[in-house]
């Protein structure tokens, strides 16, 4: 019997999903999942939902609860990380200050402001994690999908090396089969090399058997429909030459091309068919209105007479039954210390790549050099997030504005003296939340 601990288990929606995965291999029918949370009512929610998917598969799994991490994590032989470090009336200032400033977010959960001091509030958290998996569980092999990814995976990796720890994003393989389904090709006829840092990966090589298919992808643009549905990232590619990962909201933010002013947001953010990369505050405004709705969510979800059990797409169930199951590889992009992986991003960042999970090993693969144009623009995000990292780590506040005045968007929008006063207000309205810093200036 293998043990599972989920910690932040109240995330219903991934929970739900992990644990359907997790079970429907045959190594870990029987196996025993060990939820965790700091809120009771979330925990109670998703114990019983656990129970649902239990009883539907007629899986002789068993289940427990609780608040207490140690008791989550003993012993646990795989460890999956979805906490979210204080609610949304935390961190609404993360989006909310910048704006005054004149800095227009549709998420903030990554990079720039916003995403930075949601690493300053996180990365304690996870340390101690950390520090509770070398005690109780050290062979554990420990995936987290708490973002902002890239700079929690890179203080992990730092202070714990010995620990298997990797990230996760399903952006890699989601839009892989967006792409596919644009081009009319079956998702298991397509083959990619993807790399970069998350949500700033590139498709350095997107084939359809075994064929270059990116002719066709540009081909597919000229069809209103499919160069309206991600605006952002298809302006990207179109001027760029390759394919980046994550969402034109989440891109949108990256770099500084498309929110610096109102009439480029208009321009470029507002008219997709998917999701509205150009709505101010977009992640926020679903989180709030989500405060009075996920109760009933849950119930309905509950209500159902019979639920899906089918395996799905995140990489989670697959790694650990390659690592420590029956052992069949698998290969899958996770987030990772730049070894000597891509040759021009900063030695010892947080990259994500290829990487092999089999059995008892996880061993990321060398991929070389970015091409030149994409290099410089994650190097530029992988630098803020390094020195963001180090900030948190020593405890300096000043990396921590170097790092924000570095940000693309940040800087294309504000003065070095906006930024500083800027920067001085989101560490006042976060001084309780930030026990690193021995001072702010």
């Amino acid at each position: 019997m293998k043990k599972f601990a989920f910690i932040g288990g109240g995330s219903f929606g991934f929970t739900r999903g992990l644990v359907t995965d997790l079970l429907t291999f045959p190594a870990f029918a029987d196996a025993h999942i060990a939820l965790m949370d700091i809120d009771p009512e979330r925990l109670d929610a998703i114990y019983k939902g656990v129970q649902k998917i239990i009883a539907a598969g007629n899986y002789p799994a068993t289940v427990s609860a609780t608040t207490d991490r140690v008791e989550a994590l003993k012993d646990a032989d795989g460890v999956l990380c979805t906490i979210l470090a204080g609610d949304v009336e935390v961190w609404k200032y993360d989006i909310t200050i910048p704006k005054k400033y004149g800095i227009d977010i549709n998420v903030g959960d990554t990079r720039g402001p916003a995403g930075i001091f949601r690493a300053l509030r996180t990365i304690p958290v996870m340390l101690d994690i950390c520090k509770d998996i070398e005690k109780y569980c050290p062979d554990a092999v420990f995936l987290n999908y708490t973002n902002p990814m890239a700079m929690l995976c890179r203080a992990m990796q730092e202070r714990f090396p010995k620990l298997k720890i990797t990230g996760l994003c399903h952006s890699v393989q989601g839009t892989a089969q967006m792409l596919a389904n644009w081009i009319g090709a079956p998702h298991d006829e397509i083959t990619y090399l993807c790399a970069g840092i998350n949500h700033q990966a590139f498709f350095l090589e997107y084939k359809w058997n075994g064929k270059d298919a990116y002719p066709l992808i540009r081909e597919a643009m000229n069809k209103p429909e499919i160069l309206n549905a991600e605006q952002v990232r298809n302006n990207m590619y179109l001027n760029l030459d390759y394919y980046v990962t994550e969402s034109s909201g989440h891109n949108s933010e990256y770099n500084a091309w498309y929110r610096k002013r109102s009439d480029l947001i208009e321009k470029y953010c507002t008219h997709g068919t998917n999701w509205n990369p150009g709505e101010y505050a977009y992640i926020l405004n679903a989180y709030t209105n989500r405060k009075d709705t996920w109760r009933q969510s849950i119930t309905d979800w509950m209500n159902q007479e019979t639920i899906n059990i089918n395996r799905g797409q995140e990489y989670a169930a697959y790694i650990f039954n390659a690592v420590f199951g029956d052992n069949e590889m698998f290969k899958f992009n996770g987030n990772v210390r730049n070894e000597n992986l891509i040759d021009n991003l900063p030695y010892g960042c947080c990259v994500e790549v290829p990487v092999l999970a089999s059995k008892n090993s996880l061993e990321a693969m060398h991929v070389g050099p970015l091409p030149d144009q994409l290099a410089i623009l994650t190097n530029t995000s992988a630098r803020c997030e390094e020195l963001a990292v180090a900030g948190s780590l020593e405890g300096d506040p000043r990396k921590i504005f170097y790092a924000i005045a570095f940000d693309p968007l940040t800087s294309a929008v504000l003065t070095l003296d906006e930024i500083k006063l800027m920067v001085d207000k989101m560490f006042e309205q976060n001084k309780n939340y930030l026990p690193q810093f021995k001072h702010f200036n």
